[in-house]
């Protein structure tokens, strides 16, 4: 099991995880080695941070940037790199080490 599973099995378990993130693709929103804290919510909204899968690939810290009715949820780094559409958000992040995200 993954990083990610293990992270998605924790949030089913106890309505939330942690997991710290590496990469650049998020600054200045997100710096490399942060420590995230994820929740899974009812609907994910344009601009809300996710934990989800693009084309069978992990994407543990994207933003929403559109919502279509059949296509779903557009992915994109903070840079303008669309990463591609996905139906299934595995969960958001409410903290960036320690501190309350807001959008």
């Amino acid at each position: 099991m993954n990083k990610y599973e293990r992270t998605i099995e924790k949030i089913e378990a106890e309505g939330q995880a942690k997991m710290k993130v590496f990469g650049n693709s998020m600054t200045p929103i997100i710096k490399s080695g942060s420590l995230l804290t994820y929740i899974t919510a009812d609907e994910y909204k344009k601009g809300d941070i996710v934990l989800c899968k693009v084309r069978g690939r992990w994407i543990d810290a994207h933003k929403v940037t559109k919502k279509h009715p059949t296509k779903g949820y557009m992915i994109a780094n903070n840079h303008g790199w669309e990463n591609g559409w996905t139906k299934k958000i595995f969960a958001k992040i409410i903290e960036i080490n320690g501190t309350p995200y807001k959008q």
